[in-house]
């Protein structure tokens, strides 16, 4: 991710790698699946977000590197399954077979099961005092709401029950905000319960930026599955139309959906106007969001 200032995305790459230095007891093809489906790219901007909402809040980055990583594994969990036939039925991911593919559905099944158990063990490591152990805790907490019902899979089931079907505006946005949002509003919030920082102003400044850089990123990928091409967004194009979604472009058109974005672009970056030179880097990462092309 060029737009921001600091090299996060190469630090968790580290991170990650470390974390899936597994134990050679059990399958050595599901580890191999985890490992393919995590360490084969991608933006890494949720674990970015980590980094940049904690360090602004004075956080030290060792302190960031375990919700950084469970974030991400819990992230591409997601992908794993939403790629699956009974989901979306991608077959690719990132520019590559999609996991399910590279193996087969049933390891599939089992290496996002995995990544999530992984990401909560992670941040269950034993903590260096009790502070520590009452932030792993919100952590935790934080994760588990946004990956639920009334987050991730939540949105999830309603994306399924959605194909075919007329959604007007506020009900598309309900299902982008639990789908796609909830992880990256999560990511935010879980950089600032690192910092010790989840009450008062300041974070009410950054639900609002979290809730909207994560409903502005999937309208750009609404966008981009009308505009990109397969090999620039490392998945089939026009998905989303062959498979009769309802998607900001559909019901907007693309201007509109263009418009959407930019109005949750400029929503973002009023909210952390207040952190001032403190929240530059989150500002980066609002104009990378709406300004990506794959």
């Amino acid at each position: 991710m060029s737009a921001v200032g600091n090299d996060w995305p190469a630090r968790i790459e580290t991170v990650l790698e470390r974390a899936l230095q597994l134990p050679e007891a059990g399958s050595a093809r599901l580890r191999e699946a985890m490992r393919y489906s995590v360490l084969g790219g991608g933006k890494r901007l949720r674990p970015t977000l980590v980094y940049a909402t904690g360090t602004a809040l004075g956080a030290p980055p060792g302190s960031l590197d375990d919700p950084a990583a469970a974030v991400e594994m819990i992230h591409v969990y997601s992908l794993v399954h939403d790629d699956l036939p009974a989901m979306d039925d991608d077959d690719l991911r990132r520019g590559r077979p999609s996991c399910h593919r590279a193996f087969d559905e049933a390891t599939a099944i089992l290496a996002g099961d995995a990544l999530q158990a992984l990401a909560f063990e992670l941040l269950a490591r034993t903590p260096d005092d009790g502070a520590d152990a009452l932030r792993r805790l919100t952590m935790s907490r934080l994760l588990a709401q946004g990956i639920g019902t009334l987050g991730m899979a939540g949105g999830q089931a309603i994306d399924l029950e959605s194909v075919g079907h007329h959604l007007d505006l506020h009900a598309l946005q309900t299902m982008h905000r639990l789908k796609t949002g909830a992880l990256i509003e999560t990511s935010v919030l879980m950089g600032a319960a690192a910092a010790g920082e989840l009450e008062g102003p300041v974070c009410a400044a950054l639900r609002e930026y979290g809730a909207a850089i994560g409903l502005a990123f999937q309208i750009q990928d609404d966008i981009l599955d009308v505009t990109g091409t397969t090999a620039s967004i490392g998945k089939v194009a026009g998905a989303d139309a062959a498979h009769a979604k309802p998607t900001y472009t559909s019901l907007m058109g693309l201007e509109g959906a263009r418009a959407a974005a930019a109005a949750q672009h400029a929503r973002a970056r009023s909210a952390i106007a207040s952190l001032g030179r403190s929240g530059a880097e989150l500002a980066r990462i609002a104009d990378f969001v709406v300004g990506r092309s794959s």
